[in-house]
């Protein structure tokens, strides 16, 4: 038994053009309008599924409303020579007045009362004087349901953005400058003691031919006890201060 007319009206109606280039994140609007008097259940399926993210994909449009639905189109290498065979679908049924979970409401709808209308894809490369626009990008993760026996699919989860190569190549350098500013102080921490550690030897020398030199010398091992103290903790606060930027990052 056919399935009956598609009752929403898509803009565009067959074709969606993605414009590159397509480094980065490339996103058509399809609209979809409702012009009866009852809410209508829609899904958006694709034939790559891995290729795109679409929001959102499912959902119900109100009589006489409309929505804008995002398909956004993952970065890949172009070529021209190739011809796009990606294809979509939107599938719609009339809402039940009953209606209380959308996921069982397609689980259970017959095939007489399901409405679905196909578009294809097509890339185009900017021309040369043209101005590329930026894309919108989205990092919003959809909830996805479930799918119908077709080949068709529900695209996948939208994820949000991860660190890119840039980010962790700015970090690793940040890293080693740091370890080497922990190596550096290590080795200034370590000439000071080896100085300090001299001028003791000197100040016990000259504590058997004077009889002040015992209170300079106590005098100065405690000013070596506090220059140590005053270096531990100035590398203590530095290794803290790096540990709370990075948990910042």
């Amino acid at each position: 038994m056919a399935r009956p007319e598609q009752v929403l009206v898509l803009e565009p109606q067959h074709e969606l053009k993605f414009r590159g280039p397509f480094t980065d994140v490339v996103t058509a609007t399809l609209k979809l309008t409702n012009p009866t008097d009852r809410n209508v259940c829609f899904k958006v399926k694709t034939t790559a599924p891995r290729r795109y993210c679409v929001r959102p994909n499912s959902g119900i449009i109100d009589a006489g409303t409309s929505i804008n639905v995002s398909v956004m189109l993952q970065p890949f290498d172009y070529d021209p020579n190739e011809k796009s065979k990606h294809k979509f679908m939107v599938l719609s049924m009339l809402a039940p007045y009953d209606m209380t979970d959308m996921e069982s409401v397609w689980k259970e709808a017959k095939p007489e009362e399901l409405m679905d209308s196909k578009l294809r894809c097509a890339f185009e490369m900017p021309l040369e004087n043209d101005k590329a626009h930026e894309p919108e990008s989205y990092h919003t993760v959809h909830s996805s349901t479930s799918s119908v026996k077709s080949e068709y699919v529900s695209p996948p989860k939208s994820s949000s953005a991860s660190l890119d190569d840039g980010e962790v190549k700015k970090i690793m350098e940040e890293y080693k400058r740091l370890q080497a500013d922990v190596q550096r102080l290590r080795e200034e921490n370590k000439q000071i003691r080896e100085n300090d550690g001299l001028r003791k030897r000197k100040l016990t020398g000259l504590a058997a031919n004077s009889p002040s030199s015992s209170v300079m010398a106590s005098l100065a091992t405690r000013d070596e006890g506090l220059s140590t103290r005053v270096l531990a903790l100035c590398v203590l606060f530095f290794v803290i201060g790096v540990i709370i930027g990075k948990l910042a990052l």
